[in-house]
């Protein structure tokens, strides 16, 4: 767990080349990149674009640390109902 908590931070200092904050041409690289086998819709920029502004809670244009942990966050939780989910079915015998 603990070199997951350290890619997660790395990626995100690599992403924002040593500032503060991702622009939207750095996030989406990152998501492109990093994200494109779990996140649907990695591929097409104003989707990515959209994600972008719905993440950016202080609407400054930019992604910031605490604004990225919100998209891991919910990456995480969505990967693990869908692996939950799995998990039951095969219980169940499905």
């Amino acid at each position: 767990m603990e070199s997951a908590i350290k890619t997660v931070v790395t990626q995100f200092l690599g992403s924002a080349r040593g500032k503060e904050n991702m622009d939207s041409k750095n996030f989406q690289k990152l998501v492109k990149n990093q994200l494109g086998n779990i996140l649907s819709g990695s591929e097409n920029s104003s989707a990515v674009k959209d994600m972008m502004k719905g993440l950016d809670d202080n609407e400054d244009g930019k992604v910031s640390f605490q604004e990225y942990m919100k998209l891991v966050g919910y990456l995480a939780c969505q990967l693990s109902e869908q692996r939950a989910q799995g998990q039951t079915s095969t219980a169940n015998g499905e």
